[in-house]
């Protein structure tokens, strides 16, 4: 469980480190922009499973429940 925790805290504070949005955190980036990721297929490796995983915050309504978790 804890680890499951580490991953989506670690998840929601990575940092986009490419294209339109770079910069910003993936859970701030914008649903539209997830979606077409899905259409395209998310890039290989850890930044794509955590990029899906943001697909599925934002698809299942997740996102403000998960705005504490932030990091500034």
């Amino acid at each position: 469980m804890l680890s499951d925790q580490k991953k989506l805290s670690e998840a929601i504070n990575q940092i986009m480190p490419f294209g339109k949005y770079a910069g910003r955190k993936l859970l701030q980036l914008p649903e539209p922009y997830l979606v077409w990721f899905n259409g395209k297929g998310f890039p290989e490796g850890k930044l794509g499973q955590q990029l899906a995983l943001m697909y599925e915050v934002k698809l299942n309504g997740l996102e403000e429940m998960l705005q504490p978790l932030l990091k500034r």
